[in-house]
């Protein structure tokens, strides 16, 4: 018999670099929110695991090992035919990969969210859901009161490595970001081009907007879709989400 979860996207809304550990890894302090926003996994208990892919935003989403959504399966023992129905952009910094693995764990009945980091930072938080602070290097999730908060993503057509991202923060020095997120000089040295999305944004709007992690989305808080829809024209996604509360 074949299961059917949503795995909801996340916002990080605020987020400061603390430091780093010993192995390399960087300790933050952040913000997260769940959204509305989800990918659809369809999955079915099996000898060996797979995985299929399809939806708006297929494209470039790996079916093979590289995708947490089998990793996933190998930590949780429990080897599952998936088909993927992707729907949140592909390396826009909503932590689409770790929503699907954590909802690949909810269906394994993992629920010991420490534990699932070594799949990657933002697992945990998304194996929990809606509002926390995430301190250590994604492990510590302390649960805030949940918020009916909305906001308007603009996701351009480009892709920003969380890795390069970090790698580029520790060359610059470890900048302090003039908003809420310490890697967003970071991102814009990655990805110059996300500069021109930020002031189309800012102009069409009157608000700069936020990164979203390491980025590529954009956000703005409140439902702004309308000042926005010609952005659509220059390839980005612009999506209306809202908070949603804790799995």
């Amino acid at each position: 018999m074949s299961a059917t979860i949503n795995a909801p996207a996340k916002l990080t809304i605020s987020l400061r670099v603390t430091g780093i550990r010993s192995d390399g890894f960087h300790l933050i302090d952040a913000e997260m929110v769940t959204l509305d926003l989800c990918d659809t996994l369809t999955i079915t208990k099996a000898e060996k695991s797979s995985l299929s892919v399809s939806g708006p935003f297929a494209k470039g989403v790996p079916a093979d090992s590289s995708n947490l959504c089998l990793a996933a399966t190998e930590f949780a023992q429990r080897p599952a035919s998936i088909h993927l129905e992707k729907n949140i952009p592909h390396g826009g910094g909503l932590g689409g990969g770790s929503a699907d693995a954590a909802a690949v764990l909810r269906w394994a009945g993992i629920s010991n969210a420490a534990s699932t980091v070594t799949l990657g930072a933002d697992v945990p938080f998304c194996l929990r859901g809606g509002r926390a602070r995430i301190t250590g290097i994604g492990e510590n999730i302390e649960p805030l009161p949940h918020l009916d908060l909305t906001f308007t993503l603009v996701a351009p057509p480009l892709h920003v490595s969380t890795l390069a991202v970090y790698r580029t923060w520790d060359e610059l020095g470890g900048p302090t970001g003039e908003g809420l997120n310490d890697l967003e000089p970071a991102a814009l040295h990655v990805e110059p081009k996300l500069k021109w999305w930020r002031e189309q944004i800012k102009s069409l709007t009157g608000t700069v907007p936020a990164l979203a992690g390491s980025g590529s989305t954009w956000f703005v808080e409140g439902e702004r879709d309308d000042a926005l829809v010609e952005l659509i024209g220059e390839g980005a996604v612009v999506h209306v989400a809202r908070t949603r509360k804790a799995m």
